[in-house]
């Protein structure tokens, strides 16, 4: 328990509570955020989250359908990152969109994330049946969109290359791929920095799945973000391994840090389900009690 907050960190899974990381169609999701929050009150969610990658922009529509189904909801983003040649995800909740700092890092990374596609689609369009106008076809919020590799793997699925994301992702979309670029990211220590000055709560989300490394951050690595601010771990994750969900709940429990789960929802985009991973309602109010926002009902 951490004595000054009262908060108890759980070492099991919840089987109640929220699903504090999913993505619309605003990022790489493929539903709006008013499917996503009556597909949470219909399977029984106590809350939910918005966490598009790199944006705040989905955030008035997923307050207006929270409130409509009367669902509680965090606001949050996914921040792709990177520490010493590691890809890092981060979640943000609850911190003051209108920052700055957070408005200028979201403005670069997704300038470099849009250059980096159109660079993709170029290489790809040597050998395959795609164009820049065909990925724009699969954005369905415009300008608004956070636009990445599965919009590209869209809109091979669209030409008749692949049957569905999984396998484009599997092959020409794949990060072992010949016309893979990586992200351009700022650094963890960065995001971290933005968050808080913000007044947010910030999370390293998956930290234990090989499938997307092939070198995970070690305990060093999220020892110094710890030492800079970092607020939490996601534990409850389909790609965090048991031995590797073992490892972060050890590390959470030496720095008493907030332990969640998500199911990381991308409507049809990924075999994800909604709910399969949970955080519960104490650790929930803690993002809370720590952020600039309060909670929106």
């Amino acid at each position: 328990m951490d004595s000054m907050t009262g908060y108890v960190m759980p070492m099991e899974p919840p089987t109640t509570g929220w699903d504090i990381h999913c993505h619309t169609a605003f990022s790489d999701g493929t539903e709006t955020p008013a499917v996503l929050a009556e597909q949470s009150k219909a399977v029984g969610l106590k809350g939910v989250s918005i966490s598009d990658h790199d944006t705040t922009a989905g955030w008035p529509q997923a307050e207006a359908a929270a409130r409509k189904v009367g669902l509680p909801l965090l606001r949050g983003t996914e921040i792709t990152a990177t520490d010493d040649s590691v890809s890092v995800h981060m979640l943000g909740f609850q911190y003051d969109p209108t920052n700055q700092c957070i408005v200028d890092l979201f403005a670069r990374t997704r300038q470099a994330r849009l250059r980096r596609t159109q660079r993709m689609v170029e290489l790809m369009s040597k050998d395959l049946p795609i164009s820049w106008e065909s990925v724009l076809a699969q954005v369905k919020e415009g300008g608004n969109t956070t636009i990445g590799r599965p919009h590209i793997a869209d809109a091979l699925v669209a030409a008749g290359v692949y049957q569905n994301r999984s396998e484009a992702f599997a092959d020409a979309v794949s990060a072992s791929s010949k016309y893979y670029i990586p992200t351009p990211s700022p650094t963890a220590r960065e995001v971290v920095a933005a968050v808080k000055g913000a007044d947010g709560v910030i999370l390293i989300a998956h930290a234990g799945d090989l499938s997307r490394n092939r070198r995970l951050l070690s305990d060093e690595q999220i020892e110094a973000l710890i030492a800079e601010g970092l607020d939490g771990l996601e534990v409850w994750h389909r790609g965090n391994l048991p031995e590797q969900r073992e490892r972060l709940l050890g590390i959470c429990a030496r720095y008493h840090l907030l332990v969640t789960g998500g199911s990381d929802w991308h409507g049809k985009g990924k075999p994800n389900l909604l709910g399969e991973n949970l955080t519960d309602e104490a650790t929930v109010a803690e993002i809370v009690r720590r952020g600039a926002l309060p909670l929106y009902r």
